[in-house]
């Protein structure tokens, strides 16, 4: 799969460089539903059940009604899978990786991984290929290693129903990047004055940015500064991964920026 993917995008042509990513007419395969709290429920945007959102449990049905109608309103605002995430505006903003002075370009080389860690990978590169998050690179003078971590909640390795490995998280290593690039300071807010302005308040709203990170650009320029090696070639990101480290002061930047009125 991941050598038809490259394949593919080798032969586009040049004035299209990125592949065009067709939807899919068959119906998505059922999303993994994980327990909820007593206070919570899952309710569905669809009547397949192929939709699902998350609401308080206590809501009388008339408020159920009014907020589930809100979010059928603008369910393309809504992210369950990655093919959904289009992203901000790059006019509106984009992560840039500026470097400091006299910095030397750092290529590292590929770690070797077992054979359950290499699946999670493949499994990985192909999902993010197919959707354009990642295209493939022949040259690059910066260059990084692919490593895989466990996710914290869960410390085996476990298959879920669509027999996946998801237990495993996998992430660049980008800390020899990290200290080669020009910090961004800009502030992050304190958790105890965000707790501060929720008091009193009978109705809150959380908003997860599904793959917060990624649904930002980064410049064309800056993008070949985020090459990953791994046993299936070389690639390179056209959002913003977890890992950078000026990433969470982007993220915050950019948000900030979109939701001025309401912060």
């Amino acid at each position: 799969m991941i050598e038809e993917l490259v394949e593919e995008y080798f032969q586009l042509d040049s004035c299209n460089p990125k592949p065009q990513i067709e939807e899919s007419s068959s119906p998505p395969p059922p999303m993994e539903r994980k327990p909820l709290p007593n206070h919570l429920k899952y309710a569905y945007l669809d009547s397949e059940q192929q939709l699902p959102v998350i609401i308080a449990n206590n809501l009388h049905q008339e408020q159920e009604d009014k907020l589930l109608d809100v979010l059928r309103q603008h369910k393309k605002a809504i992210g369950w899978k990655l093919p959904d995430l289009l992203g901000i505006n790059p006019s509106i903003y984009m992560h840039r990786i500026l470097m400091e002075e006299e910095i030397k370009p750092i290529r590292q080389q590929q770690r070797r991984l077992n054979l359950t860690l290499l699946d999670v990978v493949k499994k990985e590169v192909t999902k993010l290929l197919a959707v354009g998050i990642i295209y493939p690179i022949s040259d690059s003078q910066w260059v990084s290693p692919v490593q895989v971590v466990p996710k914290k909640s869960r410390m085996i390795v476990a298959k879920n129903q669509h027999d996946e490995l998801n237990s495993w998280r996998v992430c660049i290593d980008y800390r020899r990047l990290n200290q080669a690039t020009r910090k961004d300071h800009f502030p992050l807010p304190f958790i105890d004055q965000v707790l501060e302005k929720l008091a009193g308040k009978f109705h809150y709203c959380f908003l997860d940015g599904f793959s917060g990170y990624m649904q930002i650009h980064i410049a064309p320029e800056d993008q070949h500064k985020t090459t990953f090696t791994c046993p299936f070639g070389t690639f390179v990101y056209t959002r913003m991964p977890f890992g950078l480290c000026n990433a969470p002061s982007t993220l915050q930047r950019c948000m900030k920026s979109i939701f001025s009125d309401f912060l």
